[in-house]
């Protein structure tokens, strides 16, 4: 029986409709039964629809019994209806199957739900960006990453575990070995996530794996944000900080060498909780899928890292 997979927009508009449509067409390629949202390409303003039919959407999305329910897209616009979601109704289906799956603007809908409900959905890949990637300025069709979509396919096949990767050569630790068990692994896009601080969609996660990404955010924004959660206690409940890739930024004359490293640097000297680097996940193409609100376990050696859950767990 074919997997089921239900595409919804509950955060941008799509205005690249062709993207969209190549999406759906890779997955059903991949052999799978795609269902899109009567409302996935409805626009009002910068957003798919007004709140009403992008909450009407979620719900749909529950109530679909699909095997995955993906979102088109980020953007903005998830944090507008946090407080009119049924998160019973997303409870359910996921007890039911429904992993709900997505990343940027979505961290806001995954975190409001675990906070909620404890219930576990992916940080992994979106229709547009990952699946139907606009072609290449000399016309050639771009194929998806194989890593991202082997990984997916594991979770929509139930045999994902675990992801390893090689962290960065400024991730030297002052214990070359690093093994936590049984933490929650929870996160996802920076901005959007100290965006619900001081907020009952936050989850108040005290010995977990914290793993961060963000996109066109100059590394001032970056720190600031991590300054602020900092502040706000959150970073020194954690067992291990975990730095996703941070993209599509400009330096300019003005900065004199206060870079990302800068960054990553400074908090090294605030905080000692190990920040781990290079996880190959955020606004990238090659991106593993992560259980947020699963327990791990997180192995480090040298400059080699694991996080195991599942059946490894």
């Amino acid at each position: 029986m074919k997997k089921h997979i239900y595409i919804y927009s509950p955060s941008g508009a799509i205005r690249d409709k062709s993207s969209f449509k190549r999406g759906v067409r890779y997955l059903e390629a991949l052999n799978f039964e795609v269902e899109v949202d009567p409302d996935a390409l409805t626009s009002f303003q910068r957003f798919a629809g007004s709140d009403e039919i992008r909450i009407a959407s979620i719900h749909r999305a529950a109530a679909s019994g699909a095997d995955i329910a993906m979102i088109s897209r980020g953007g903005y616009g998830l944090t507008r209806l946090l407080g009119k979601i049924n998160y019973k109704a997303l409870h359910r289906a996921v007890s039911k199957g429904t992993q709900f799956v997505g990343l940027s603007d979505f961290t806001a809908l995954q975190l409001a739900l675990f906070s909620q409900t404890g219930a576990t959905s992916w940080a992994g890949p979106c229709l547009m960006d990952d699946f139907g990637i606009p072609k290449a300025e000399d016309g050639a069709t771009v194929e998806p990453d194989d890593i991202m979509v082997d990984c997916f396919n594991d979770l929509v096949t139930g045999q994902g575990e675990a992801t390893g990767w090689r962290l960065g050569l400024d991730s030297v630790l002052v214990k070359p070995q690093v093994h936590i068990k049984d933490a929650v692994l929870w996160g996802g896009n920076l901005t959007v996530m100290t965006s619900l601080i001081g907020t009952p969609y936050l989850p108040d996660v005290s010995g977990g794996v914290l793993f961060l990404e963000d996109v066109a955010e100059h590394p001032y924004r970056i720190e600031r944000m991590l300054t602020q959660m900092l502040h706000a206690g959150i970073l020194n409940r954690q067992k291990a900080i975990v730095l996703g890739q941070f993209t599509a930024y400009k330096l300019n004359a003005h900065d004199r060498g206060f870079k990302f490293k800068a960054v990553i640097d400074w908090l090294r000297t605030q905080t000692s909780v190990p920040i781990l680097t290079n996880l190959p996940f955020g606004h990238v193409q090659t991106k593993v899928v992560l259980p947020v609100g699963l327990k791990v376990d997180l192995v480090v050696e040298d400059r080699d890292a694991l996080l195991l859950w599942s059946a490894a767990h």
